[in-house]
């Protein structure tokens, strides 16, 4: 197992770009996430740094089979579903997944923030004992970086995975947090950009340096999270993120300092940015890309906009695990395959509005759109050309994944970009 110096670590970036204020805690919980985050959250487990004894998985794909059930553990308002008033709700795919596989899915939301998952199932990861869940989503990041150290998650067998190689886009299949996709696949991706109100800014916009114009003072909003506002900052000026140094984040945080000194901003946001944003308190912000389209559908009209700055955006992933020693291995890489058609991803991607990694979902969407009626003709149809679910190549081309972050560039990360946002 690799040491400290040698693995490479991720800040998490995480906290979930959200489409509802049931998920604020998975953005706001890890503010300023790092070293000592993770660090406290082991401390807090009784759990030290050091490597579990490597694990051995290919008894798990050579001899477990399956058992008719899944226990799937995910985050809030994060898959298809319908709410029925006075009723539980059902899940459309999940329903149509029990009905092809005779696999019984047991689905919760217990996943608020990564940390604070991360400090539940720990004791139990190190000890070895199942934690009662076949799937986990993490988003990209240091805690899992941590599993992944920590041989906490099964080796996947590439060989019951057809449909992610044949149907899963390019980009999702390269990821450098798990290279070869040895433990994870995506479950959905998103951007981290601008969102706007034009109808007050009086004009579209289009650049980073947009946040700085001195017509807008008082009235810019910027993340209290480090990692996507440093990331930003640095593509902001022209700096790539995946190989900058600490002498580029000061370069980036200075800039972020004269923005600040010259009352530009009105605050700097968790989650409640897009209350702002959507009241009127701000005319222009840091924004996730879910984010902007919910709320024009919650509020019934479509005053914000968002956009990826010229300069660059940000991407992120959530990415579905087995945990080590799983009840159900077979079970939940067969959903982890089965959700990977085309139309299924469609159906996922028509409710919660996020990237899917499965390009070929689009033509299933545009047949529901053609099929329907009314509102949801035009929602659908909506989905169907969104940027935000369907990027195209030159808008991925335009984004970067967070830099890779050593425990100790993770320290120089925090105490540089902190300083500026927290002081």
């Amino acid at each position: 197992m690799s040491t400290d110096k040698e693995l490479p670590f991720y800040m998490d970036p995480s906290f979930l770009r959200g489409l509802t204020q049931a998920r604020i805690s998975r953005r706001t919980a890890l503010q300023g996430a790092g070293a000592a985050s993770l660090a406290a959250a082991l401390a807090a487990c009784g759990i030290g740094s050091q490597p579990s004894k490597a694990a051995h998985t290919n008894w798990v794909w050579d001899k477990a089979t399956k058992a008719g059930v899944l226990d799937f553990a995910n985050w809030p308002l994060y898959i298809d579903v319908v709410e029925t008033k006075g009723k539980p709700n059902t899940y459309p795919t999940l329903d149509q997944f029990k009905a092809e596989t005779g696999i019984k899915v047991n689905y919760s939301e217990p996943i608020q923030d990564n940390d604070s998952f991360f400090a539940k199932v720990a004791p139990q990861l190190q000890q070895g004992t199942p934690i009662g869940f076949d799937i986990i989503v993490v988003t990209n990041g240091i805690f899992l970086t941590h599993y992944m150290e920590k041989n906490w998650f099964t080796e996947l067998d590439p060989s019951k995975l057809p449909n992610f190689t044949q149907y899963a886009a390019p980009r999702v299949q390269a990821r450098a947090f798990d290279p070869g996709n040895k433990f994870t696949i995506p479950w959905q991706s998103g951007f981290t950009g601008i969102g706007y109100n034009p109808k007050l800014t009086g004009r579209e916009i289009t650049s980073f340096n947009d946040l700085f114009d001195p017509k807008f003072k008082g009235k810019v909003g910027m993340f209290s999270e480090n990692q996507d506002t440093g990331t930003l900052a640095l593509l902001g000026l022209g700096i790539q993120p995946e190989k900058s140094t600490p002498a580029d984040w000061q370069k980036a945080a200075d800039k972020l300092k004269e923005q600040k000194a010259s009352g530009v901003i009105r605050k700097y946001y968790d989650q409640s940015y897009i209350d702002a944003l959507a009241k009127g308190d701000t005319w222009i912000s840091m924004a996730w890309s879910g984010d902007i389209f919910q709320a024009n559908l919650s509020a019934g009209n479509e005053d914000l906009k968002f956009v990826i700055p010229k300069e660059g955006g940000v991407i992120w992933t959530d990415n579905m695990a087995i945990p080590l020693n799983a009840a159900h291995p077979v079970d939940a890489i067969t959903y982890m395959n089965w959700v990977y058609q085309p139309k299924i991803a469609a159906t996922i991607a028509e409710y919660i509005e996020y990237i899917t990694p499965v390009p070929g979902a689009k033509q299933f969407i545009e047949q529901d759109a053609a099929a329907a009626k009314g509102d949801d003709k035009i929602l659908l149809n909506e989905v169907a050309n969104s940027p935000n679910v369907f990027p195209s190549a030159d808008l991925l081309a335009k984004t970067s994944y967070y830099r890779v972050l050593t425990p100790s560039e993770t320290t120089q990360w925090n105490d540089i970009f902190n300083a500026v946002i927290s002081a």
